[in-house]
């Protein structure tokens, strides 16, 4: 399978002095996603956790709701080999269980060549998200979060991304009990598809819809990412940067509740405010 970082020879200048040396980087290849075995979409991403990354895809487009119930099964596509003969490992097929009605492939597919950084746009996604989401985010009670647990979760979240102290070059995303206890973490070259494998394993472990958790995700929320909460039961997504237009529209139509600019004991409510201790002051 693919390795999470690679070497690369680079010229270094500290301080006036040159030198040259190797480097660690994080592996960015595409990963192919089958349905079927008709192709669904490329995205590029780092190399590891790609069946959960692909169960998560699946579960924020509204395809399956369980990888347990859901799916036949997933697996690397053997035909998918280098010059040399040997397997990639960047394509996989997801096999749905007969009770799945397949999808619309014309309007689910992603077939186009996709970066790291992409997300879906439009007022019509808004639509296709609420026809589609499976799970109310509040289930017998609303989940409470004070403001000062959200201020510690970013240092939290930075002291579990592993590889980023090694490349400094990966976006994470991470689940979080109300009580702050960090559940899992996942790192990769897309924002998305870190919070896709979160969403996969939860579905591998039969834990979704996941209305216990707080997501927290490095960089901004884009509406993908508010998409991708919303999809899963999630009923909190904190951000370290900013939201988009998009996402803030989503996350008022839904109830989920969406915070930015989450840096230490600042940061801004856009929507879903009802689940959050606040504190005494000037509004």
């Amino acid at each position: 399978m693919g390795r999470v970082t690679t070497r690369r020879s680079v010229i270094r200048i500290r301080d006036g002095a040159l030198s040259t040396r190797p480097d660690t980087l994080v592996t960015e290849e595409p990963l192919e996603i089958r349905l079927d075995g008709k192709p669904l979409a490329v995205t590029m991403r780092t190399p590891g956790d790609d069946f959960a990354l692909a169960a998560g895809f699946l579960v924020s487009e509204g395809v399956i709701a369980s990888a347990a119930d859901d799916l036949a099964g997933i697996v690397y596509c053997d035909s998918a080999r280098d010059e040399d003969g040997v397997s990639t490992y960047n394509t996989v097929d997801v096999r749905l269980a007969p009770h799945v009605p397949a999808p619309d492939l014309g309007t689910l597919e992603r077939n186009v060549y996709t970066t790291s950084s992409c997300g879906l746009c439009g007022k019509a996604s808004l639509e296709a998200v609420r026809t589609t989401a499976r799970w109310e985010l509040d289930g017998d009670r609303p989940l409470g979060v004070g403001t000062e647990l959200l201020a510690r979760l970013p240092d939290r979240l930075r002291a579990a991304q592993r590889v980023f102290n090694r490349t400094g070059g990966l976006h994470a995303a991470a689940l979080f009990s109300p009580d702050g206890e960090l559940l899992d973490v996942r790192e990769d070259v897309g924002r998305h598809n870190a919070v896709d494998k979160l969403v996969g394993r939860a579905a591998q472990n039969g834990a979704l819809p996941l209305r216990d958790a707080l997501l927290m995700v490095s960089g901004r929320a884009s509406f993908e990412l508010a998409q991708k909460a919303v999809m899963a039961g999630i009923p909190v997504l904190a951000a370290v940067s900013a939201p988009s237009s998009l996402a803030v529209d989503l996350a008022q139509e839904t109830g989920l509740t969406l915070v930015g600019f989450l840096r230490g004991a600042s940061m801004n409510i856009y929507a879903g405010a009802h689940r959050l201790s606040l504190p005494v002051g000037n509004s």
